[in-house]
């Protein structure tokens, strides 16, 4: 998939399926797979590194975490985030943080948020060559202003300030744009608004594509329950028995045998 697939993808009516992941191993299982695109998300520094928001993750972190990804991955097309006020420190940051995820080897970032400074931004990423997507609705990085993680444009206010930012958006060279945790109908609405597609994760079935943090969709923490969320595997009890077959082996001896050791 490349750039052009995106929006060839929407007129087409195909879904773009998108898969957030933050390391090599896990990127190397996602290059075997028929997953259109990779997120690497500043979500990583909960996933990853046990932080309670994504506000914590760095320019350093994300670099680290996309070159690791894009190595694992080299076919599959390559979005990484711009980490927390990475896009409101001036203008020689935020391209200071571009070209460093570029050069680990992303093939286009993300931004969130639709605010003037960030539409400028915008702009001047586009006209220096480097695709952006947009990401509206529930924007992490803003949790605090939000108080929390709640669904965003429910009133017909809120909603009407989601479709004027992604049209804002979309007019400033954005290709493609995440919609987190919006009402059903206005994910379709959007959707339908817009000539590049939307990619949804608590946004109803309307929009053009899904995404998922892979651990997420793999079932790895239970704990973890939102309404948007489908397990397609129960890996958190999958390792756990493995570990636990493996200490009970290594009690009764019967791991490493003699195949596997050596004269």
């Amino acid at each position: 998939m490349n750039i052009l697939d995106f929006e060839s993808h929407k007129s087409a009516r195909q879904k773009i399926s998108m898969v957030t992941c933050y390391d090599n191993w896990s990127a190397k299982i996602l290059e075997e797979t028929d997953v259109d695109c990779i997120l690497v998300g500043d979500s990583l520094a909960v996933v990853m590194h046990g932080f309670d928001s994504t506000v914590h993750a760095t320019i350093e972190m994300m670099e680290l975490h996309t070159a690791a990804v894009t190595r694992g991955a080299p076919s599959k097309f390559v979005v990484a985030d711009m980490p927390f006020l990475s896009v409101s420190r001036g203008l020689e940051y935020a391209m200071e943080c571009v070209h460093r995820l570029m050069q680990a080897g992303a093939n286009a970032i993300k931004i969130e948020g639709d605010k003037p400074h960030q539409i400028e931004l915008v702009e001047h990423i586009v006209d220096a060559g480097v695709p952006v997507m947009g990401h509206l609705g529930l924007t992490p990085q803003s949790i605090h202003s939000f108080g929390g993680h709640k669904v965003q444009g429910k009133q017909a206010e809120k909603a009407d300030q989601v479709q004027k930012g992604a049209l804002a958006l979309q007019a400033a060279g954005c290709f493609a744009l995440v919609l987190e945790c919006v009402p059903i109908k206005l994910g379709g609405c959007v959707s339908a608004a817009l000539s590049i597609p939307t990619i949804g994760i608590g946004a109803g079935p309307h929009t053009d594509g899904q995404v998922l943090v892979l651990h997420d969709l793999l079932g790895v923490d239970p704990s973890f329950k939102p309404k948007f969320l489908r397990r397609f595997a129960n890996s958190h009890d999958l390792v756990a028995g493995a570990v636990n077959q493996y200490h009970q082996e290594v009690q009764e001896q019967s791991f490493p045998s003699l195949k596997e050791s050596y004269k």
